[in-house]
């Protein structure tokens, strides 16, 4: 394993010799950080979550309790991933071959989920890969994204749909003047064909 001195890795977790842990980042009790998985600058990896294979995460992502991230997911910087959401990689899953063999790692080619910067998925949500979630998206608690999310997107139920739109700071919208304004820190964002733009700041 590849990691500064000033790394955190409890005993009872699992973290192959392989994986790269960047600096300032803390992996807690029974979590598993796979073979080749790379993760930033002060990530967090809570108890029991699973980080795959060769997944990659960018600096300061939060990996909640029981979250699995399956490989080859990516993460970009500040994702942020709720307790027991499950980031799939299978299109097709089955046990075994059409003709019953036991299906190998050779009989299937793993798809994945990628996040983008600052996106939140909300507890016990699912992400079925192939999808992207879009920069500073929020998915609500409980919901299955089966499609591409785009930037800002609330998106709730299953399956997921956009609801509204949230700021960087997670609040959703409000519409305001043909704008869409964050009540939190005055931000202001345009809609043009259903994606959300930020404004340039003043």
């Amino acid at each position: 394993m590849t990691a500064p001195s000033d790394v955190r890795i409890v005993d009872s977790a699992d973290v192959a010799d392989s994986a790269t842990i960047g600096a300032g980042s803390s992996i807690w009790h029974l979590a598993q950080v796979r073979e080749d998985a790379r993760l930033g600058r002060n990530c967090v990896v809570g108890r029991g979550a699973y980080i795959g294979t060769g997944v990659e995460m960018g600096d300061n992502c939060k990996v909640q309790n029981y979250a699995l991230v399956y490989e080859p997911a990516r993460l970009e910087a500040g994702v942020f991933i709720g307790p027991a959401v499950v980031l799939t990689n299978d299109t097709y899953p089955r046990a075994v071959n059409p003709d019953g063999s036991p299906k190998s790692a050779h009989d299937w080619e793993p798809v994945g989920v990628t996040i983008r910067e600052g996106a939140a998925i909300g507890a016990r949500a699912v992400c079925v890969a192939p999808v992207t979630i879009g920069r500073w998206a929020t998915i609500a608690a409980g919901s299955v994204v089966t499609k591409d999310v785009p930037d800002f997107a609330l998106m709730a139920g299953v399956p997921a749909r956009r609801l509204g739109w949230v700021g960087r700071a997670g609040v959703r919208l409000i519409e305001k003047d043909g704008a869409w304004v964050c009540p939190q820190t005055g931000e202001t964002y345009r809609e043009n064909d259903g994606a959300l733009r930020e404004d340039a700041p003043a």
